[in-house]
């Protein structure tokens, strides 16, 4: 047999030199989380670890074993028949499950006997895990920032988007986190990743960016939604030189009635989600709100949330948390467009 094995510390530093990386584990589990770039081969099915666990639980662990065994073997035939066949012999898998290695250690060793050089995660998906969070502060350490900030509407993601498109490094956070960070952030039908899974992808992202080019990422908070970022990133933003992004208000209310478009189109949609603010707001503002945003007065609403409440919130956040936010590089594109931010953004990097 040609299995190796290697630590999941190892698994980290090589994934890219592997002609694939399988995840043994069921569906449910693989979209929980999995290391990035895998694909997910079931040796058992969601369905079917619960019928074997029941059995193994009700009856014997022998009749749950010989129940599991003939259920991995079909698995694996579909897999190979599926995904095997056209590869050549010089197709070297890296292969792993969630810990204790019977699930990706039969299917390495079906691919083995074929004649594949095959790579075990010594410790699966659990032992990952923990290399990952623990290799994130010092990895996140490695890069130089520079924080865009500026209050809500003012083009943040537009100009790191713009900043992405011609060729700077950009963390967006909040693409990473499926939200935007705030009360009404929710995106309607796009659920936002398990903390796991987003920990991964910003592992990744980090781990591709180049250490000697600054990284633009956004003035975040501590959490995006219902995910937080990972402390040691937001300690090296926290502490990283700052870029203030300004915007007349009348711009800023007609970017967010831009990019929140779906609540221009929901008006109930955006009535309910108001609803979360009535403790920080109070039930009359709230109610008075709603019913002018019934009426189709969303702009003023818009308007007031920015002065009332998300400003002061966010200045004072900003005073507070980022050591560098007072000496901000000022910011000024011509209006809230697309194609101002992209100006901006080669003006920037120009200078840079």
């Amino acid at each position: 047999m040609s299995l190796d094995r290697i630590s999941a510390e190892q698994a980290l530093s090589t994934l890219g030199s592997f002609s694939a990386v399988i995840d043994a584990r069921s569906e449910g589990e693989y979209a929980e989380d999995h290391l990035p770039g895998a694909i997910n081969w079931p040796s058992l099915h969601d369905e079917e670890r619960k019928i074997v666990g029941t059995q193994y639980k009700q009856i014997s662990a022998f009749e749950a074993k010989k129940l599991g065994a003939s259920l991995v073997a079909k698995n694996i035939a579909e897999h190979i028949q599926r995904e095997v066949l056209d590869k050549p012999k010089e197709w070297q898998p890296l292969v792993y499950c969630w810990r204790g290695g019977k699930r990706s250690g039969s299917l390495a060793l079906i691919l083995d006997q074929i004649g594949f050089k095959v790579t075990l995660v010594d410790g699966g998906y659990k032992a990952f895990r923990a290399a990952l969070v623990a290799d994130i502060p010092q990895l996140a350490a490695r890069h130089q920032y520079r924080v865009v900030c500026g209050p809500t509407g003012s083009g943040k993601t537009r100009l790191l988007q713009a900043l992405a498109a011609h060729g700077a490094q950009v963390l967006d956070l909040e693409a990473l986190a499926h939200h935007r960070s705030s009360v009404l952030g929710m995106i309607p039908g796009l659920a936002q990743p398990s903390q796991k899974a987003f920990d991964s992808r910003i592992w990744a992202a980090l781990r591709g960016f180049d250490p000697l080019l600054p990284v633009y990422i956004e003035s975040e908070s501590k959490k995006v939604g219902n995910v937080a970022v990972p402390e040691g990133l937001i300690t090296a933003m926290r502490a990283s030189p700052c870029l203030n992004l300004e915007l007349p208000e009348d711009e800023r209310v007609a970017l967010l009635l831009e990019d929140y478009d779906f609540f221009v189109q929901n008006t109930e949609f955006f009535c309910d989600r108001l609803a979360a603010l009535t403790e920080a707001r109070g039930k009359a503002t709230v109610q008075d709100w709603q019913a002018r945003a019934r009426s189709g007065e969303l702009a003023s609403v818009v308007r007031e949330l920015l002065v009332l409440h998300y400003d002061p919130v966010y200045l004072q956040s900003m005073h507070r948390n980022f050591t560098q936010y007072d000496s901000a590089q000022q910011l000024s594109p011509r209006d809230h467009s697309v194609a101002a931010m992209s100006e901006l953004a080669q003006s920037l990097l120009a200078k840079a």
